[in-house]
């Protein structure tokens, strides 16, 4: 009964005009920057930030969450027709969703799609709605030292299970944590780290930081390496879109069981929808009769990985809302403007602002309703959108983050700080460095000490106080495991002479873990970039 009430104050928010509205313009630049190569969520929520300085807290998150959770269905459109995935996660809709294309059946391809998203979808979130009630009870009796050991290893699992170098990872970690401490101490009121520009005493904007190392970075690193066009785009109708009966009955069981991994893996920190679409890639090529049938336009090879994507999209909100520890980069900035509106993400979340906390889940299901009514009858210009040159897009993108970036302070100097994040950004591009766990170090890094000096202060500076109780004591060993894991998989791999790769196992990986090089090539970077050949 209390969660039918709960429900039944989140639908009363969601449903006024202003949140029906904004949830519907998230949704709607969500699906547009999935479909266009190249962008991404983390580079398009940067870009909002400065906007929902000026509406109101529940319509700025709503809106913020509709372009995560809906760029997550729009990638795969890019990636069937042109084989270039939109988003890192929909990489995996390459390997059949493109062959399926080629052989003419791109229009069910684009429709399984967007029911697997819709299914992966309501499963998330029936399990956010399930379970966060319970893990909000468990965060309340969470001390100082058990919140610490939590974000420590909330931190270590992003940077060393992501994907590329551990140390590197655990490097962005630090680095972020360093730019998280600049400005004043609100402990003892000393400056820190701020260099003699008093611009600085209160900190690095996360808007500035956000724009610097995602859009500006994005666009230098993309203006010589400009994904390639076909030609000619694939028309679809309405008519091709038709799914055979046998076509639903290869793809409905892949669907619950993509539904059930991706909300199981959303959940953990530092895994996310790319490691869950290429799990379940490979469960479902193990299960299948035919396993040869796989990456030549095999159905549930499509439908299992668009909805773990889409769960586990969803189901990233679990510890986000409820402990206020982001899992990916995404989640951070998510975090970071519920921070700028005076709303702080936790267990007290839900007693203290139970119209925000239910609106916002409830907007899910509006939201994705709203994007299942919107991909399968606009299918025709999400195609034409791929057309648009990206000559066009790039000074865009550049007037619009000089714009939101001097709209948040009317500052000049922020703008200077967006462009050396920006070249600092890119040259970590360079040198193989992923900048989104310098984002989960930024925002973690503050509550991180806060709770650090919390528990040292009760503990008289005991440091034992972090092995005492049973639940910090198992935060820590996971970390300390995961950090061995890390080395000892790094130190193996060196002796063998080959790249770690330490997201998906290799006895699960597909046969080929990136698009097949049919009539283009695409290739996912490290900072959630997805780029081609140049033309």
């Amino acid at each position: 009964m209390e969660l039918l009430n709960n429900l039944a104050l989140g639908l009363d928010a969601a449903i006024s005009p202003n949140t029906l509205l904004y949830c519907f313009i998230g949704v709607l630049l969500g699906t547009l920057i999935g479909v266009l190569p190249g962008i991404g969520a983390l580079a398009a929520i940067s870009l909002l930030l400065p906007l929902t300085f000026y509406i109101a807290p529940e319509a700025a998150i709503v809106m913020l969450a509709g372009v995560y959770y809906g760029s997550a269905y729009g990638g795969s459109t890019a990636a069937i027709l042109l084989n270039l995935p939109g988003t890192p996660s929909s990489a995996v809709a390459c390997l059949d969703g493109y062959p399926m294309g080629k052989q003419g059946r791109a229009g069910v391809a684009l429709f399984i799609t967007a029911i697997a998203s819709f299914v992966g979808a309501m499963i998330g979130l029936t399990a956010l709605v399930l379970f966060s009630p319970a893990i909000a009870d468990l965060g309340l009796e969470f001390s100082p030292a058990d919140y610490f050991a939590l974000m420590l290893l909330g931190l270590v699992a992003a940077s060393t299970i992501s994907g590329g170098s551990a140390l590197k990872g655990l490097a962005m970690v630090m680095l972020g944590l360093l730019l998280g401490m600049v400005g004043t101490d609100v402990n003892s009121g000393v400056p820190r780290y701020y260099f003699g520009y008093f611009q600085l005493l209160d900190g690095v904007s996360l808007v500035v930081l956000a724009m610097g190392l995602f859009g500006v970075a994005e666009v230098i690193a993309s203006i010589n390496n400009v994904p390639a066009r076909t030609s000619k785009e694939r028309h679809v109708t309405m008519r091709s879109m038709l799914p055979t009966r046998d076509d639903w009955k290869r793809s409905l069981t892949p669907m619950l069981r993509g539904a059930g991994i991706g909300g199981f893996f959303g959940a953990l920190p530092g895994t996310g929808g790319a490691i869950a679409s290429f799990i379940s890639y490979a469960t479902e090529k193990r299960m299948a009769k035919d396993p040869s049938r796989f990456g030549k336009g095999a159905i549930e090879g499509l439908a299992g990985p668009e909805a773990s994507n889409n769960a586990a999209v969803q189901t990233a909100f679990v510890p986000s809302l409820t402990l206020g520890i982001p899992g990916d980069a995404v989640m951070a900035l998510i975090l970071g403007a519920l921070i700028i509106h005076g709303i702080t993400p936790g267990p007290m979340m839900m007693t203290q602002q139970p119209g925000l906390f239910w609106g916002l889940i409830v907007s899910f299901f509006i939201g994705n309703i709203m994007l299942l009514v919107l991909n399968i009858p606009l299918v025709g210009i999400w195609v034409k959108i791929l057309s648009i040159p990206y000559r066009m897009l790039f000074p865009a993108i550049v007037i619009f983050i000089c714009l939101g970036v001097y709209s948040a302070n009317n500052s000049t100097f922020d703008i200077l700080l967006v462009v050396v994040f920006g070249f600092a950004g890119y040259l970590l591009m360079v040198l193989k460095f992923e900048p989104a766990p310098v984002l989960l170090g930024y925002v973690l890094g503050p509550m991180m000490e806060e709770n650090l000096r919390r528990a040292l202060l009760i503990s008289r500076g005991d440091m034992g106080v972090f092995l005492e109780k049973p639940i910090s004591a198992t935060f820590v060993a996971m970390t300390v495991m995961m950090l061995a894991w890390s080395l000892w998989t790094a130190v193996r791999g060196r002796q063998r002479g080959r790249p770690v790769d330490r997201g998906t196992p290799q006895s699960e990986q597909p046969d080929d873990t990136h698009p097949q090089p049919h009539d283009e090539a695409a290739t996912v970077g490290k900072n959630g970039s997805v780029t081609g050949p140049r033309p």
